[in-house]
């Protein structure tokens, strides 16, 4: 039995906190005010953007030893949760730029982490290019090529629903490289560099939420890279993109935890204003039991999140369960939580006076990107199966 008051499990650090302190400022000063035109103008964060590059904030996770400041996974969560509490959009530039450039940090080499990192560190975007339209949640059905020439490596194909596409300097690209090969076995990664003849975009798609975060196709049209740019080995592509998508699936759920977050904010500070029937509406116990289950639940996809994230830190064999969990769980929290926020402000909360409505659209992508919570759902029990998820 243990009585020890300095117990440190299951608490963050004084370090994380002082993380989180940190970006509340800059997202509460500097992202906050233009939240809403971002949305309405469906036009790139460039505020937010700037800010988290002047802080070290956008893609904190890139090591010391290539001009970063080596924050590991949950300081990185914390960050996106943070940013994701008052614009979902602009904590896609921190998420974006992990999900673009573990591949390389995974898997390539020396000389390439040292070529393109620090150029991450400085404040170059970092995007991610797997989907094709009828190659979503079947990755391996893609058909963008890149065929050997000399040295060099041609792309040929396109991308589909690439965030931040056409913002972002560099891109991690999967293409196949054996058409004959096995399925699956026959991709391989590559940088491409926004620069790179033949490497062009499509004009944005206009969806439903995370509208200042564009999401374009890329398209490659005989662009021709340096062999040296390609991410480990020849056919282990799309094994270094499930790889990838382990870790960052994480950083999803941590933008759905903060999504979730600032719209029980928003809720709280209503309810405690709004008068019915002469009494604040929080003095009701139905108003009260919503805001009860939305704290709950918001306080368990959290926990998740940070474990996972730990996990991710440590590369834990287990990591794929939870953090395809994690994902699940706290995506699906946000689009609960948001929902009946919207529900709490009444009328109120169907206008764009209030960013609930926002934050409502913005949480439905979460469920959706880096896997849908039905492959998810897939991922998880593929690990039961095997056995590999801890049991407790």
């Amino acid at each position: 039995m243990s009585a020890n008051p300095d117990f440190d499990l299951f608490r963050t650090s004084e370090d994380h906190e002082t993380i989180r302190e940190a970006v509340r400022a800059i997202a509460e000063d500097k992202i906050a005010p233009f939240a809403a035109a971002v949305d309405e103008e469906s036009r790139f964060p460039a505020e937010a953007n700037s800010a988290l590059i002047a802080a070290d904030f956008h893609a904190a996770h890139v090591a010391e030893e290539h001009d970063g400041v080596g924050a590991d996974a949950l300081a990185v969560s914390i960050i996106i949760e943070e940013v994701a509490r008052v614009c979902a959009s602009s904590s896609l530039i921190p998420a974006v730029n992990k999900l673009g450039s573990m591949p390389v940090i995974l898997a390539g080499s020396e000389e390439l982490n040292a070529k393109y990192m620090p150029r991450l560190a400085k404040g170059e975007g970092f995007s991610y290019g797997l989907s094709e339209r009828e190659a979503g949640s079947d990755t391996a059905g893609m058909k963008c090529k890149a065929t050997r020439d000399g040295d060099d490596w041609v792309l040929n194909g396109q991308k589909a629903w690439i965030t931040n596409a056409g913002e972002s300097e560099l891109y991690t690209v999967l293409a196949v490289t054996d058409p004959d090969g096995p399925r699956g076995n026959n991709i391989s990664a590559f940088v491409v560099e926004k620069s790179d003849e033949g490497f062009g975009f499509s004009e944005k798609e206009r969806k439903l939420g995370i509208k200042g975060s564009p999401t374009r196709e890329l398209h490659f049209d005989n662009c021709r890279i340096p062999g040296d740019r390609i991410v480990g080995a020849e056919g282990e592509g799309l094994k270094i993109a499930l790889r990838t998508l382990d870790h960052t699936r994480v950083t999803i759920g941590a933008q759905a935890v903060g999504i979730a977050q600032g719209a029980l904010d928003e809720a709280l500070a209503y309810v405690k204003e709004r008068k019915q029937f002469g009494k604040h509406i929080a003095d009701f116990q139905g108003i009260q039991f919503m805001l009860a289950d939305m704290a709950m639940e918001l306080e368990a996809a959290r926990q998740m999140v940070y474990v996972a994230s730990a996990k991710s830190e440590r590369h834990d064999d287990d990591l794929p369960f939870f953090g395809a969990a994690a994902k699940a769980f706290a995506s699906d929290v946000a689009m609960k939580v948001t929902t009946d926020a919207v529900q709490l402000l009444g009328g109120a909360g169907y206008t764009r006076d209030f960013p609930l409505e926002r934050m409502m659209r913005d949480a439905k992508i979460t469920q959706i990107y880096e896997g849908t919570n039905q492959v998810q759902r897939v991922v998880m029990a593929r690990q039961l199966l095997k056995g590999l998820n801890k049991q407790r």
